[in-house]
């Protein structure tokens, strides 16, 4: 496991998650903590059963509605950070786990397969800081003072940069448009990508 911890693409694979599934919760947040509806159209009229009936009844609350969107404000922010991963992917685990557990009990057709994903990143995420995190466990644990990809500042600052765009985005254009949002989050990371493995190998060498 120190090994494939140690390697390029693993590295590069673990961060990228990180900012996906970050990113992913910090743009479904912003509305929340607006105080805005999930959908465009209210949901009061909806058989209460159905999953719109749900979210309208969520969004009627206020105050829960918003502290929802705060907690996957943090966890988002935290995770894409970085150095706060391990924390970050603490916090997204219960918020997932309830989120995908509320995707199966209404019909929201192919929803459960996103959120399925996501709480499986999630554990492997958890997963792979185990050794650190079985500490809260009261387990054995070895303190690894190895140099990794994560601690460089420039991950660290692409993270806070993919937060910014995306929170600004989200705050200040009500009519947003996911492809745009996508497109321009999606050539930062390349642009990160780039320049990242081009430092480590030209470090490694």
């Amino acid at each position: 496991m120190h090994k494939i911890k140690q390697a390029l693409f693993p590295q590069l694979f673990i961060i990228y998650t990180r900012y996906i599934i970050g990113g992913a919760f910090v743009f479904a947040s912003i509305i929340k903590i607006k105080g805005q509806r999930f959908t465009r159209e209210s949901g009061e009229t909806f058989p209460i059963h159905s999953a719109w009936h749900f979210f309208e009844t969520m969004y009627q609350s206020g105050r829960y509605w918003q502290f929802i969107g705060v907690c996957q404000l943090l966890a988002g922010l935290l995770l894409m950070t970085q150095r706060f991963s391990k924390l970050g992917a603490l916090c997204y685990f219960p918020i997932i786990l309830n989120i995908f557990i509320i995707t199966l009990s209404y019909s929201f057709h192919f929803t459960p397969v996103i959120t399925g994903l996501m709480l499986l990143a999630n554990i492997l995420l958890l997963l792979w800081d185990w050794n650190t995190l079985k500490m809260l466990c009261n387990l054995p644990f070895n303190i690894d003072n190895t140099i990794t990809m994560e601690k460089d500042i420039l991950w660290q600052l692409l993270g806070v940069i993919l937060f910014i765009f995306t929170f600004l985005y989200r705050l200040l254009f009500n009519d947003y448009h996911l492809i745009t949002w996508f497109i321009v989050c999606l050539t930062l990371g390349l642009i990160g990508l780039i320049i990242g493995i081009y430092r480590e190998t030209k470090r490694v060498k």
